[in-house]
């Protein structure tokens, strides 16, 4: 599933194409894909809207402003993709939803396992959607600040991996860069999050914010499905240290990179370097 890191390098790869476009039609071949309203309504009040200058996101949501006080809201959960690409390219397999724009390019919306969703809604209402108004900090803004880390870590008798992936704790983090972040911290993943000790809690702090700056720079992680806005892969998959590398050494210690289930996903790590005291 596309992460902040992606969904990001999306929103910042479409916002500099679609910056006062205009809708002019919409095809939609699936309409399980929109959650609501209903998909002949959905396109009855989509058409004729405007594209607004500054795109947004919330977590792994992207928020395409439209004109008219409405926001489409896409999650494109495990395969989705939202492309800019001209009319006159082959349409993909898979291609759910095809956007008209203006200037005679398309925005299409792809997805294998059929999973992303769509809603348009009125922007006023956007933090009230269910999956958006329960979302926790996200790791790059201001109040994602250790303190706040520390007191929330403390108070919870849970294992660290599963709290990270917990949406209404950290908004964005998924199990790739939760790995990342906590082989950074030298944080075994069953470790319960309250018998973290201070420096250890001070270390997995910098380690989030440094792997979703990183995954950010790097234009985000493709291993298969996920690409950006301009069909373009990620690159940060060429900087994980412990994800997906099963049996490889340890930049650090040179030991076999091994990988176990934690909460039903699988978790890699170092277990010489993040040792389960």
């Amino acid at each position: 599933m596309p992460e902040l890191p992606e969904v990001e390098t999306v929103v910042r790869s479409l916002e500099k194409h679609l910056a006062g476009l205009t809708i002019t039609a919409v095809d939609v071949f699936m309409p399980k894909v929109i959650r609501s309203p209903k998909p002949e309504v959905f396109a009855e009040r989509i058409v004729g809207k405007q594209l607004q200058k500054k795109l947004g996101r919330r977590g792994k949501y992207l928020l395409l402003h439209l004109s008219d006080g409405l926001t489409l809201v896409v999650h494109l959960r495990m395969t989705g993709r939202l492309v800019y690409c001209d009319a006159e390219a082959p349409v993909e397999k898979h291609t759910h939803v095809i956007f008209h724009l203006d200037n005679g390019k398309q925005l299409r919306f792809t997805d294998q396992r059929q999973f992303g969703r769509m809603q348009l809604v009125p922007t006023s209402e956007v933090n009230e959607l269910s999956g958006i108004k329960d979302l926790g900090p996200e790791p790059l803004d201001e109040s994602f600040t250790r303190d706040f880390l520390k007191k929330e870590i403390r108070r919870r008798r849970t294992r660290i991996k599963p709290l990270l992936l917990d949406q209404c704790f950290i908004a964005g983090l998924g199990n790739i860069y939760a790995d990342e972040a906590l082989f950074r911290a030298r944080v075994h993943p069953e470790r319960i999050a309250s018998d973290l000790s201070p420096r250890e809690i001070a270390r997995l702090h910098k380690a989030i914010v440094e792997v979703i700056a990183g995954g950010i720079k790097h234009r985000g992680t493709t291993f298969r499905d996920y690409v950006d806005g301009e069909g373009r892969a990620g690159s940060y998959q060429q900087h994980l240290k412990v994800y997906n590398r099963e049996n490889l050494p340890c930049p650090h210690c040179g030991k076999p990179i091994a990988r176990i289930k934690v909460a039903g996903r699988s978790s890699y790590y170092c277990p010489c370097c993040q040792k389960l005291k």
